[in-house]
C-alpha cells in the first residue's frame, strides 16, 4: 500500500486484488444479500481509491479496511432500510472514523453507541420518526408521507419521543 500511495500503478493493482476477497468476506459477514454484498464491495474499493492518501503505512492495513468495510456495509443496510445507523458520506468524516489515532474517533464512537443504545429504548414508530426527520434529514412532510401520518402526527410522535430522550438522557447521564 505504501507503494500505491507513492503512485505504483502495479503495486496499487496487486493490492487491490488481494484485498478484494478479504473485502468481500467482511461484507457477507455483515450483509447477507448477496447482490447488496457486491455493491459493498464495489462501494469500499472505490472508497479506498479516494481515501488511499489516509492509510498510515505504519499501522496495520486490516483494521483501516475492516473499518471502512463496515461503514459501507452500514450504509448499504440503511438505504436499503436493513440497519438504523447514520450513513457517513463525507469522505473527510469517514477517514477520521476510521483512524483510530484521531482525537474524534473515541469520542465519536461513545457518541454513536450512546444515540443507539437511546433510539433502541423507544418503540417502533417514535424511533422510526426520529430516524427519519434528524437522522435521514427528511422533511415533516416526506416523514408523514412515508409513515403514512399527517403532518400534525409526525409532530406529536416527535414530541413525545423528545421528552423520552430527555428523560433517558438525564438517567443514563448521556
Amino acid at each position: 500500500m505504501r507503494k500505491a500511495q507513492d503512485g505504483d500503478q502495479a503495486a496499487y493493482r496487486d493490492v487491490l486484488r488481494a484485498m478484494t476477497p478479504v473485502i468481500r468476506l467482511l461484507a457477507k459477514r455483515q450483509v447477507v444479500d448477496e447482490s447488496l454484498a457486491d455493491d459493498v464491495v464495489q462501494d469500499v474499493l472505490l472508497t479506498i481509491h479516494r481515501l488511499r492518501h489516509t492509510y498510515d503505512p505504519d499501522r496495520p492495513l486490516l483494521p483501516w479496511m475492516a473499518a471502512i468495510t463496515r461503514a459501507r456495509a452500514i450504509d448499504a443496510l440503511r438505504r436499503s432500510g436493513r440497519f438504523r445507523h447514520r450513513e457517513v458520506a463525507d469522505d473527510a468524516r469517514l477517514a477520521e472514523a476510521v483512524d483510530p489515532a484521531s482525537p474524534g474517533f473515541l469520542s465519536a464512537l461513545d457518541a454513536e453507541h450512546a444515540l443507539a443504545r437511546m433510539l433502541d429504548a423507544l418503540p417502533q414508530r417514535q424511533r422510526a420518526i426520529v430516524e427519519m426527520v434528524k437522522l435521514r434529514e427528511m422533511s415533516l412532510d416526506d416523514a408523514a408521507a412515508e409513515s403514512r401520518m399527517s403532518v400534525s402526527a409526525v409532530k406529536s410522535v416527535l414530541h413525545r419521543a423528545f421528552a423520552r430522550l430527555r428523560q433517558y438522557g438525564n438517567e443514563w447521564h448521556v
